[in-house]
């Protein structure tokens, strides 16, 4: 059988419970080698087979998959955060559905998730940002058209840019040509989670400018919108005079 695992944004102690007892049950491994963090590999019995997909297409990990498959064994296909997003497992996934072979998926934490924690930030703020936009930059991989950065900064939402530290110069005019202002408050979240992560505190209008001097290229997630500064409202949720199901509403 094959497990896809996220394995979270990169500390090794961040994979789900779940996730590190596949690992270490696992007859093989294949891991996303630029991205997952090494460490989690420990994790592996000794007569574990391993592999870097980095190195693979699809179809040398499809074969493996099929070779472990073939003796009984299990697979762990190791994928960086949450492989629900920018995993490319749906192709692997009916790849298996035609060759019968079976598969689960055990989530993670994706690494927005830990970009946020990192910046001690909350995404839905009460009168600031209730919508978050995930979404990256097209460049050798194209996006659907109406799902341009520029088409999405009309609405002026939160939004988490993954995949597109390189290309900042092109991601900031996108922005500015929707409903960001160039001092709308920016973050960029070098290797969120792992020892060497960086935080970039700046604006959407010195974005580029940002990374330039902080010499990030890659490996690094892009955030933006009102709830990086200090203004919000309380939470209705905790608020004394507001009544839910659990609390009765206390009067002034």
């Amino acid at each position: 059988m094959v497990h896809f695992v996220g394995a979270g944004p990169g500390a090794v102690d961040l994979v789900t419970v779940r996730g590190m007892r596949m690992l270490e049950k696992a007859d093989c491994i294949i891991y996303a080698g630029s991205l997952v963090n090494p460490e989690l590999l420990a994790y592996a019995k000794k007569a574990c087979e391993i592999h870097n997909s980095a190195e693979m297409t699809l179809e040398e990990v499809i074969a493996v998959m099929e070779k472990i498959e073939a003796f009984g064994g299990d697979t762990v296909r190791l994928h960086t955060g949450d492989a629900s997003l920018y995993g490319a497992i749906r192709e692997q996934m009916d790849l298996l559905d035609e060759k019968g072979i079976r598969y689960d998926d055990t989530p993670g934490v994706s690494s927005f998730c830990g970009a946020a924690a990192a910046l001690r930030a909350e995404y839905t703020l009460p009168s600031v940002s209730q919508s978050v936009v995930i979404t990256r930059m097209a460049g050798r991989t194209p996006v659907p058209g109406r799902e341009s950065i520029a088409e999405l900064a009309v609405h002026g939402a939160t939004m988490v840019i993954f995949l597109s530290a390189s290309l900042l110069d092109d991601v900031q005019a996108e922005l500015l040509s929707g409903a960001y202002a160039a001092d709308t408050p920016a973050a960029i979240v070098y290797k969120a989670s792992w020892p060497e992560e960086k935080i970039v505190r700046c604006t959407v209008g010195t974005l580029a400018e940002s990374a330039r001097r902080a010499e990030i290229t890659k490996t690094a997630l892009i955030l933006i919108g009102g709830f990086l500064e200090d203004r919000y409202e309380r939470s209705k949720l905790y608020d004394p005079a507001f009544a839910t199901g659990f609390r009765k509403a206390v009067k002034e």
